[in-house]
């Protein structure tokens, strides 16, 4: 037995914190590419599986996939049960991709559970929009146990049968990306679609959000490929290199394939492209060479995207292209590495088709992925299944917009545009308008009267009012409500509203596009007398894209009557 190594030890400890890191990076980029009335419930949905599998993970999940196996090479026995038993570091040989492991098993322990956190949170952007919150948290539970630790099983430990036959998956291409686009195809079928879909869809509601997301995941996946050899040597260096890379081929293909079916190559293109690349590359990270992951990158970029149509030939609403992206990706990636594996990038890999190894690696990983899918799918639409018959899974049609409301009483965002507009600035402190030079509040304002008045100041109330609607970027607040007491306004109020347009502005969002009819606008009321109402639109058109808006009479006694009775 070989002595424990800091050094390999501290690496993966390191990664430890990297893939975990995943998990928000995975909610902040799903969450900024949700409607914004769902932007809360998403967060939640991939965080709490840090909650819910953890725990699995430590009573169950790690015993199921990497205890002794029971004999057939199908699950772990019971022996680390609760982790009651790990026996004396380093623990014995328990890791397919490694020989002689030299860190403690609590590391192994732990970085392993940080896959098994983000294995089903993957599947929460196929039915965003959907989930009911204890479902899910149900449905977490339960995969943890029955469906992802056995095909750990099967592809990671020395004596899983897919191991045992020759299948190869460096950081989880069929256990972590192909079990859980499997498992998202199967929700998708029990949930069902959004109402009106494909008829209408949603766009982004924060893309820096979903950039900020998608960048973090890229950084956590050097921890997701880079320590899956338990290493810190050559090929955790070559695992590192060529997940970047390939995520770099696969971000500038899609971008490329964009631009010439959609005209535009856009971030959010960019940042998925990326993410195909990294799902595409993890089974193949630690096994090929540089150059191969170029290659393999490349071919992701150019498929994944290809893939998008794919939920329209299925008929199934994958609101974030999960099954493109991940399902596809790592399929793909689990056959390409019948062709690119090379025993000199590491040597407990065969050497693939392209390399001298003949076919026998490549029937062997499509067999796995075979079986993976299948098991996957079918465990997974059965569990589904059962939870939507008992606690429900699927949230009623009508909250499906508002499930930030419904599900946390909150809203993500407090926004507005009249917050937004440009104002007056000035350095230092304000009191009663002397630090600044302006008036105060009272200066200048005339001694307030009676409610109702009469005579002589009836004939000054002002009896119009006068609405216009403006463009927000043609607005200075101050500059505005200036230009508006010149003219004779009395009172002025603005409000953010949205107008239908005739001409609809399209954006394209993964290669579905949408026509946006309505745009954003300042809604500006002012009550100003007969006399003024022409020095008033002509402030509203300079102000204003096209003439729009109206005037209306206002009776006299209006402003008395909104007083509060005493």
């Amino acid at each position: 037995m070989q002595a424990l190594s800091s050094g390999d030890t501290a690496w993966v400890l390191i990664c430890t914190g990297l893939v975990l890191f995943m998990t928000p990076g995975l909610a902040l980029f799903y969450g900024g590419m949700v409607r914004q009335r769902n932007t809360l419930v998403m967060l939640q949905q991939n965080i709490i599986a840090l909650g819910v599998v953890s725990l699995t993970w430590v009573l169950l999940g790690y015993t199921i996939a990497f205890g002794d196996d029971a004999g057939s090479g199908l699950s772990g026995n019971l022996g680390l049960l609760a982790l009651t038993d790990l026996g004396t570091p380093p623990a014995p040989a328990f890791r397919v991709v490694t020989n002689g492991i030299t860190i403690p098993a609590l590391a192994f322990v732990a970085y392993q559970m940080m896959f098994a956190v983000i294995t089903p949170a993957l599947a929460t952007g196929s039915t965003a929009g959907r989930l009911a919150l204890a479902g899910w948290a149900a449905f977490l539970a339960v995969w943890s146990i029955v469906v992802y630790p056995p095909i750990a099983h099967w592809l990671w430990h020395p004596d899983g049968w897919l191991a045992s036959l020759g299948a190869q998956d460096w950081a989880g291409g069929m256990v972590v990306h192909a079990s859980a686009g499997a498992a998202a195809l199967a929700l998708l079928l029990v949930v069902g679609r959004r109402r009106n879909w494909p008829r209408t869809s949603s766009l982004p509601n924060a893309v820096p959000l979903a950039v900020v997301g998608a960048g973090i995941l890229w950084f956590g996946w050097f921890g997701f490929n880079g320590g899956d050899g338990l290493r810190a040597d050559g090929v955790a260096a070559q695992a590192v290199i060529n997940t970047h890379v390939a995520a770099a081929a696969a971000m500038l293909v899609w971008l490329l394939m964009e631009r010439i079916r959609d005209g535009h190559g856009t971030v959010v293109g960019a940042v998925s492209g990326a993410v195909a690349g990294l799902a595409t590359i993890t089974p193949c990270a630690g096994f090929v060479s540089t150059m191969s992951a170029l290659a393999i990158g490349a071919i992701a970029g150019f498929v994944c995207q290809s893939a998008l149509r794919l939920k329209f030939l299925l008929r199934v609403d994958d609101a974030l292209d999960v099954l493109a992206v991940h399902f596809v990706g790592g399929m793909l990636g689990s056959v390409l590495l019948g062709f690119f594996a090379q025993t000199r990038a590491n040597r407990l890999s065969a050497d693939g088709l392209f390399f001298g190894g003949g076919p026998r690696l490549l029937g062997r990983q499509v067999l796995a992925v075979v079986v993976v899918v299948l098991f996957s799918f079918l465990l997974t639409w059965i569990i589904a299944t059962v939870i939507q018959r008992t606690i429900g899974l699927r949230v009623p049609p009508a909250a499906e917009g508002r499930l930030d409301q419904e599900q946390q009483g909150l809203e993500a965002y407090h926004l507005g545009l009249v917050p937004n507009l440009p104002g007056r600035a000035a350095a230092g402190r304000t009191a009663a308008g002397r630090a600044t030079g302006q008036p105060g509040p009272n200066a200048g304002s005339p001694a307030p009267g009676p409610a109702g008045g009469g005579g002589q100041r009836d004939q000054q109330r002002p009896s119009r009012l006068i609405t216009g609607l403006l463009d927000p970027e043609r607005v200075d607040s101050g500059e505005l409500t200036e230009a508006l007491v010149a003219a004779g306004a009395g009172q002025v109020v603005i409000s953010s509203v949205h107008v239908h347009t005739k001409r609809p502005r399209p954006e394209m969002f993964r290669g579905v596009r949408r026509d946006l009819e309505f745009d954003s606008r300042i809604r500006v009321e002012v009550l100003a007398r007969d006399g003024d109402i022409p020095a008033v639109l002509d402030v509203f058109n300079r102000f204003s894209p096209e003439p729009d808006g109206f005037v209306q009479s206002v009776e006299p006694g209006a402003r008395a009557r909104l007083r509060p009775e005493r």
